[in-house]
């Protein structure tokens, strides 16, 4: 089921990453702040209706364990979603989810595992996939830049500062991964919906913490109506949120760089929603991106 379950976290975090573009406002310099928001709203709720409906009961201590990797993970997000005000989604989404091939590397020097070579196959050709459609879109953009044909928004010209934002992220969010397969998978340090119910409690409570700093300290006016497109992104990374913890209990190592493979469905998103244009070299790699999700696919079935 680990598979499945990586899939629809693919999936849904494609989905929010298409929001979290559209719901981003380079004019806005707390548009980050206001996603974080949002966000912690959605898992909030989720949390608390998931408690309910399924008859859990909670230990508050399970966020105090559980802290290392909510931080890594929120410290990322925050950063990532800072980051979308100054890059195009298919330039940000592709180096973010770099991340899996980190977290991969990780789990391998510290837990080694005896793999199949379908299972290494597909890991290999998602992360050249990833990387390689980063690569081909800096080159885009930089052709574009040279050429003088084409008019690139003032927001995405940011150049070193912009790229900085989602290597960060790649960097926090490959060893909050790490950290999140070593106890959910290797060490078996918490359970699935103890972390789940962890990281969305915590999540929430820095969502609080960030609007009443919005509206106490900075004094802006805060309309949850208004931030309905955040809304939307928020539940599709909850949705995500919740089929990933399952995912990475049971097969760490290659589950997160399957996850990291969601870029490609955000590219394609990008491409159909925000008219950002892909190249024949661009779906060709998209193409193999997706022939490595069916070779971990048929790993999984053997």
């Amino acid at each position: 089921m680990w598979f499945l379950f990586a899939l629809l976290t693919s999936l849904a975090w494609g989905g929010a990453d298409l929001f979290y573009k559209k719901g981003s406002d380079s004019q806005d310099r707390f548009s980050h702040l206001k996603i974080v928001v949002m966000v912690g709203l959605v898992m909030g709720i989720h949390g608390t209706a998931y408690l309910l409906i399924k008859g859990l009961s909670f230990d508050p201590m399970d966020m105090i364990r559980y802290l290392p990797v909510s931080a890594l993970y929120i410290l990322s997000m925050a950063i990532g979603y800072f980051g979308l005000r100054y890059m195009e989604l298919s330039i940000a989404s592709p180096v973010q989810n770099s991340s899996g091939a980190v977290t991969a590397i990780l789990l391998y020097l510290f837990f080694p595992r005896d793999l199949g070579w379908v299972e290494i196959a597909g890991v290999a050709i998602i992360t050249f996939g990833v990387v390689g459609l980063a690569i081909l879109e800096k080159q885009g953009e930089r052709m574009a830049l040279k050429s003088g044909k084409e008019l690139i928004d003032a927001k995405y010209q940011i150049g070193m500062m912009a790229i900085t934002f989602p290597l960060l992220y790649c960097l926090l969010d490959g060893l909050g991964t790490f950290a999140d397969g070593i106890y959910l998978d290797e060490l078996k340090l918490i359970g699935e919906d103890a972390a789940l119910l962890a990281y969305e409690f915590t999540f929430f409570l820095c969502a609080a913490a960030v609007f009443i700093y919005l509206v106490a300290v900075k004094k802006q006016r805060f309309n949850f109506w208004g931030e309905r497109v955040k809304g939307v992104a928020a539940i599709f990374e909850t949705a995500g949120q919740f089929f990933y913890v399952f995912a990475m209990a049971s097969n760490a190592i290659v589950a997160a760089p399957l996850i990291a493979s969601y870029s490609v469905f955000s590219v394609i998103l990008s491409r159909l929603f925000l008219k950002e244009r892909l190249s024949r070299l661009q779906y060709a790699v998209v193409v193999l991106v997706l022939m490595g999700i069916a070779l971990l696919g048929l790993a999984d079935e053997l």
